[in-house]
């Protein structure tokens, strides 16, 4: 037998249509809502004077009302003016005893009062920030993080709402610093990364937020705020990628093929509609100009103290308040580290920690032979990175040592010399060269790395057989004495502009002018209109009479008076050459004889003059490098670095070595750098192989998924994907042979008439468009 529905459930059902219909006509439904609200009023009251003892219908009733209640009050604005606040006392004062549906309904209605403006940004995160940072359960902490964060996201959606970034942070920082051992600091960690990694907040204030967590004393907060500062700039670029490649898999053109052949629906345009909308915004992006988003690293107010801080606190502490493992130390010391080498700061302290990790018996050794050689740079005294390569070189290479070991330790040394030469002795480097000889490939790749490098920055402290012939030649023109001094530094410059100066003369350019001009044409036609790009707008004078010094008719005099004098100079010079050409060439004239010693010293001077001169370049000083000049200025680099006419083992050592110095220097050194060749012997478990098949990290480095298909069933992936089928010749070369028997049969016993008849149709239906035709 059917049950009869009570009148209770009768209203309820009736609650969706009743505000259907207010949203359509809000006055005419005026005295119904009021009824509903009255309702929930006095079921609200009565549930504040017993939250614990209210039945479950009760509860069920007053969850239907809120939710009622907050979809429709933005139609009656006077009469739900309290709505808001409510729900907010009876959220902050019973969130843990109230029941779990009716507590995520509460919070999502006030979500949905702020979409509706009915409450701003700030007062539902001042509702639901300490809610997070109070509550017990996992549940409703989960929830409050996500509406947070999203409310974040979407008041910074069109544009940077400065104000409410600023509360935040300071609510954060406060957090974080207001209790340095307290966990809840854990929360501020995570919105600031999940913001940062959004580019939501990407100032310096959300660096100083994890600065301080990096320096409490919860052992959670502290690795948050270390790995932020590792790989929040990776995680920020992998998501952007992420949005890329998303935007990229749509076909415009297949979509609308296939929205022509198959049945229209309502559902089909509205997937075209919002895939065009798509398309839109990324040719958007493309044409808005790139965001600057500096690395979290380079965003630091104080990097010294910071560093100094980390180290003392967490490193060497005289009474340590946070007990950290090794893998958190760990983490903390290629941060340090990191910051030495990034910012070249000085922290001698750090050098001497090292000593008692540098063993191969120590764990994960290669970490901190990678935090040594990031946390080294041409600033730090070589004889106090001197006693450290001295015992890698005796810990890890030796002939009794396992080729892995060796190879990590040349590795290691290698890194550090590549940052500070000086840390090298000339008998050390003569016998670790030796290893090149191995028998091993890691370590002989290692040690020629390790020559090749002294080759560059010092072949003075290589044997003869050693050095090279353009090592050797560097030497006798003394251009490698200024690399052996501590704190020298290059000049800076434009890299390879003397190519591009040496390519503008074998062009034989005249006219700078004309020739700049040109480089800028491509650059306006690129450019997006002053209205779109924000850029430079055309504004006209009203009539006055703007005296600017570099107009076009003042340069036209300047080139035309330029090219004059040239010719005034020209036809002096070929003045004198004919009057020298006609004087007499006679023993007892009365010339002057030059004096030999007065030239000489007037030379001296001239000479280093001019030798300056051509050590600087004239197009660095003399004009703005057009976008035309910068494309060939590349070009050239990539011509120069590797030469087509060498042999392919010396093109093959350039482009290595080109590649190794390619690598930005605010990169990280990750143990895998060190360990080399030697990783690529290892033999990897079942489920190592079970992840890198998948594209999984292993050992904390992203894998690429292994793809160990043909080369045809990856054609055919692609094809599907692009929507397109098989030619009728592949699908020709799977047909049954017996099936094609008599086909070929018949076709070699065809008649010249037959033959001809045929080739007819063929030329005739190919006229028509096919078998189908043209329609």
């Amino acid at each position: 037998m059917k049950r009869k529905r009570s009148a209770l459930e009768k209203v309820d059902a009736d609650l969706p249509n009743l505000q259907h219909k207010i949203r359509s006509d809000p006055p005419s439904y005026e005295n119904e809502f009021l009824n509903q609200h009255a309702q929930y009023a006095s079921l609200l009251e009565l549930f504040l004077q017993s939250p614990t003892t209210t039945d479950d219908t009760g509860i069920v009733r007053l969850r239907d009302l809120i939710d009622f209640v907050s979809h429709v009050a933005d139609c009656y604005r006077a009469t739900t003016a309290g709505f808001a606040g409510d729900l907010t006392a009876l959220l902050q004062r019973h969130h843990e005893t109230l029941e779990a549906e009716l507590r995520d309904k509460i919070v999502g209605s006030l979500v949905l009062l702020r979409r509706k403006e009915i409450i701003d940004s700030h007062a539902l995160l001042q509702t639901l920030w300490p809610l997070l940072v109070s509550t017990h359960s996992k549940a409703l902490r989960e929830l409050l993080f996500t509406k947070i964060l999203s409310d974040l996201r979407t008041a910074n959606a069109k544009t940077t709402n400065h104000k409410l970034n600023r509360e935040m942070q300071t609510t954060c920082f406060n957090l974080v610093s207001g209790d340095p051992a307290s966990s809840k600091g854990l929360w501020a960690v995570k919105l600031t990364r999940e913001l940062w990694k959004r580019q939501v907040w990407t100032d310096a204030k959300a660096v100083s937020v994890m600065e301080a967590a990096a320096l409490s004393q919860d052992a959670k907060v502290v690795t948050g705020g270390v790995r932020f500062f590792l790989g929040g700039d990776q995680e920020r670029e992998e998501a952007a990628d992420e949005d890329s490649d998303e935007e990229d898999g749509l076909d415009m053109r297949q979509l609308r093929h296939q929205a022509g052949i198959n049945k229209k629906t309502a559902k089909r345009d509205r997937e075209l509609k919002a895939a065009a909308a798509k398309v839109k915004r990324k040719e958007k992006k493309k044409k808005a100009p790139h965001p600057l988003n500096f690395s979290a690293l380079h965003l630091l107010h104080d990097p010294q103290t910071f560093a100094e801080k980390l180290f003392q606190l967490h490193l060497q502490p005289a009474q340590p308040k946070v007990k950290l493992n090794l893998e958190q130390k760990l983490l903390v010391l290629q941060l340090v580290s990191r910051l030495v080498g990034l910012h070249k700061l000085t922290l001698l302290p750090l050098y001497s920690y090292f000593i008692k990790f540098l063993s191969p018996r120590q764990p994960s050794v290669t970490s901190f032979l990678a935090s040594l050689a990031q946390g080294t740079h041409n600033l730090v005294p070589p004889d106090v990175l001197e006693p450290l390569v001295q015992k890698i070189a005796n810990e890890f290479v030796s002939e009794a040592a396992a080729a892995e070991v060796a190879s990590a330790g040349l590795n290691a040394i290698r890194e550090m010399c590549a940052r500070q030469p000086l840390a090298m002795s000339e008998t050390l480097l003569q016998d670790l060269v030796q290893y090149r000889k191995s028998k091993d490939k890691g370590v002989q790749m290692a040690a020629r790395g390790l020559l090749s490098l002294y080759r560059e920055v010092g072949a003075g402290m290589l044997r003869k057989r050693d050095r090279g012939r353009d090592s050797t030649l560097k030497l006798r023109s003394g251009d490698m004495e200024a690399h052996r001094r501590f704190g020298f530094v290059e000049d800076g410059g434009i890299e390879g502009l003397e190519l591009l100066e040496k390519w503008k003369e074998e062009q034989g350019v005249e006219d700078e002018e004309e020739d700049e001009a040109k480089g800028w044409e491509n650059w306006d036609a690129q450019s997006d209109s002053s209205e779109s790009s924000g850029g430079w707008v055309n504004v006209e004078s009203d009539g006055e009479d703007i005296d600017v010094s570099d107009s076009e008719e003042e340069r036209e005099k300047a080139a035309a008076a330029k090219k004059q004098k040239a010719k005034t100079e020209e036809v002096k010079d070929s003045d004198k050459e004919n009057v020298a050409a006609t004087a007499p060439q006679d023993d007892n004239t009365d010339a002057k004889t030059p004096d030999p010693s007065r030239n000489t010293a007037s030379l001296e001077p001239e000479a280093a003059l001019k030798r300056e001169e051509a050590r600087i370049s004239k197009l660095a000083t003399t004009r703005i490098l057009t976008p035309a000049d910068l494309a060939k200025l590349h070009e050239l680099r990539t011509a120069a670095a590797v030469t087509s006419a060498l042999p392919a083992t010396k093109r093959r050592k350039l482009q290595q070595a080109a590649q190794q110095a390619a690598r930005h220097g605010d990169d990280a050194l990750t143990s895998a750098d060190i360990e080399g060749l030697a990783s690529l012997s290892h033999k990897a478990s079942k489920e190592e192989k079970i992840r890198m098949a998948r594209g999984e990290r292993v050992d904390g480095v992203q894998t690429e998924k292994n793809d160990h298909r043909s080369t045809t069933a990856r054609r055919k992936e692609k094809k599907a994907s692009e929507g397109k089928s098989t030619t009728n010749r592949e699908k020709a070369r799977k047909k049954n042979f017996l099936m094609t028997l008599g086909k070929a049969k018949r076709k070699g016993k065809r008649s010249l008439v037959e033959h001809r008849k045929v080739l007819k149709a063929h030329v005739e239906r190919g006229k028509k468009g096919g078998r189908r035709g043209n329609k």
